[in-house]
């Protein structure tokens, strides 16, 4: 019997120009498919020129400087199509779709839909089988009293996965995958039980029990940062670009 964690599945990754849901824009994305554990990927890449500058500190991070995405990145309005459509195909194939801190991923191309395109990743996916797999929330849940960061780079070296890359969406997105993969085998006896859908209704409900507790520890040190408990996606605020 082969388990969800040795079976297909499939990934999504954006870089951006900040951290911003509402306002920060996607600068690349990429979409890979892994039909079983081993098997060479199929990767699919966008490059987008945002239309707006991207900041130094982005810049930093990924590389992707304002002049290399003004020669060589494409408007957004048909990337953002393009990647919504590549994401219902997944989920119409039934493939469980991996993507680490869905909520920022998934809803900052919900909101690149509703700006270039006067569309929503909800009306792109509705009526198609949505599991989408977390390896941050899976990871925080299994091994919840594990000390330290929970960044990609530390579930890498948590799982021993060696990425091929850093802060490439491609790269980001396989080693997601592998990660998944990895938190599947390693928590077998709690996992293999369980479908890619039955997952992603649980994930949901870890995901506020996990926003609930940093709320509260942000509430204990003073900090006036929010935590929004929604996921995989977060709702849109009226105040959105």
């Amino acid at each position: 019997m082969t388990h969800w964690y040795d079976g297909p599945l499939a990934a999504f990754d954006t870089e951006t120009t900040g951290v911003d849901v509402e306002e920060d824009r996607i600068v690349s994305a990429a979409v890979v498919v892994q039909d079983s554990a081993g098997a060479r990927p199929r990767v699919t890449r966008w490059l987008v020129n945002p239309g707006i500058p991207v900041p130094a500190e982005a810049v930093a991070v990924h590389g992707l400087t304002d002049e290399h995405l003004q020669h060589n990145g494409r408007w957004p309005a048909p990337v953002m199509a393009e990647v919504a459509k590549a994401l219902a195909e997944q989920c119409a194939a039934n493939r469980p779709l991996v993507v680490m801190n869905a909520p920022f991923d998934l809803t900052i191309l919900d909101r690149e839909l509703r700006r270039h395109r006067a569309s929503s990743l909800g009306g792109w996916l509705e009526q198609l089988p949505l599991a989408v797999l977390d390896p941050r929330v899976l990871d925080k849940q299994l091994d919840r009293y594990r000390k330290g960061r929970r960044t990609l780079t530390d579930l890498c070296e948590q799982y021993e996965v060696v990425p091929t890359g850093a802060h490439d969406a491609a790269a980001d997105a396989l080693a997601a995958l592998e990660v998944t993969r990895a938190v599947g085998r390693r928590f077998a006896g709690r996992m293999e039980r369980l479908t890619p859908a039955e997952l992603h209704t649980l994930q949901a409900v870890w995901h506020a029990a996990q926003a609930r507790g940093l709320q509260a520890w942000f509430a204990r040190s003073g900090t006036p940062e929010v935590v929004d408990p929604s996921w995989p996606l977060r709702p849109e605020l009226r105040t959105a670009a």
